[in-house]
């Protein structure tokens, strides 16, 4: 019996021992008091904020997730369109999703519609089990190989994490994948919004989908580049987050780029790119020289692209190490 399980039991049985003492308005607010136990907190109220004609977002100000936040650390994106809304990653539990919805209900008399998950990390999916609970034929999106992880072993694992991460606010939320594969170049028409989807190949992850509102000169580039926040790149490749900004500023004509960390801007991918080839290139030049991965971070550090950014940038004293290992293990199996 897992844990779920085993609190679901002590909580009916809780229930029936106090229904045989207690009057049943006790027993309600007992009642409501164990699903608390068992269910993470409800989330407060962030507000909506219009970034274009069609796009509409809830900031997340945090970067990592903590008890405190309730792993409200992405930002949640709506389109609005004439058909209904398209979520651009749902955020990271039942109970932010729930958030988002009494945020849109305020706004919007239309239902969502569909979902886009931008890759397979739990913050950006998680919040699909409160859309698809509201909206029952809502269509949820993904790139195929972030369909497969969010089904197998990554969905699992992120779904555990956030409770640990949150010390269990986040708990009561159900794994709902995707199911509908995303395509390079592929368009979502949406009677008055056109959305067409971007894949460079590993970057952020293997797998990540750009979103660009094609009516509103806007991308989604999910964690492909963020502001003012190191990115996980554990699962990604500097070289391709850096050909994906290339191929991004040729093909998405878009003058805004909204990441899932910070703030949307025009700058996002000017950004990135330089604190990634701060952390890259003097790797490179390590590897060439025979440095090594400790000489490689004291050159990283002291480069002017990373140095500017080092005091904006959340995570930064806390990540950089693992970073430089990261970009220092790549450049050492390129040079192969």
């Amino acid at each position: 019996m897992n844990r779920r399980h085993f609190l679901h039991s002590v909580t009916a049985l809780a229930a029936l021992t106090v229904a045989e003492f207690a009057p049943w308005q006790q027993v309600g607010a007992f009642a409501k008091e164990l699903d608390d136990f068992v269910r993470g907190p409800a989330v407060k109220d962030h507000p909506l904020r219009q970034l274009s004609k069609h796009v509409w977002m809830i900031y997340s100000p945090d970067g990592f997730p903590t008890p405190e936040n309730q792993g409200m650390m992405c930002n949640i994106t709506f389109i609005d369109t004439a058909k209904g809304l398209v979520v651009v990653d749902s955020g990271a539990s039942v109970q932010i999703g729930e958030m988002a919805i009494r945020q849109l209900k305020k706004q919007f008399a239309k239902p969502v519609i569909a979902i886009i998950n931008t890759h397979y990390h739990g913050d950006h999916w998680l919040g699909n089990d409160a859309f698809a609970t509201a909206y029952k034929d809502v269509a949820i999106h993904a790139h195929p190989g972030s369909i497969a992880e969010i089904q197998g072993l990554q969905g699992k694992m992120w779904h555990s994490l956030m409770e640990q991460w949150t010390n269990q606010a986040t708990m009561g939320t159900r794994i709902v994948p995707p199911t509908l594969p995303l395509a390079h170049g592929q368009e979502l028409v949406f009677a008055d919004v056109t959305l067409r989807m971007h894949h460079y190949g590993k970057a952020h992850t293997p797998y990540d989908i750009c979103v660009e509102v094609v009516e509103d000169k806007l991308t989604c580039v999910g964690d492909l580049a963020m502001d003012r926040r190191i990115a996980n790149m554990d699962d990604g490749s500097y070289l391709g987050s850096l050909a994906a900004y290339d191929s991004l500023e040729k093909n998405a004509a878009s003058s805004l780029w909204l990441p899932g960390h910070g703030q949307p801007s025009a700058k996002v991918l000017a950004w990135n790119r330089g604190l990634f080839e701060g952390i890259y290139r003097p790797c490179e030049q390590a590897i060439k020289e025979g440095l090594s991965m400790e000489e490689a971070k004291a050159l990283v550090l002291k480069d002017p692209r990373v140095a500017s950014r080092a005091r904006d940038t959340k995570g930064f004293d806390t990540n950089i190490g693992k970073y430089v290992s990261l970009a220092y293990l790549e450049a050492e199996a390129a040079g192969f």
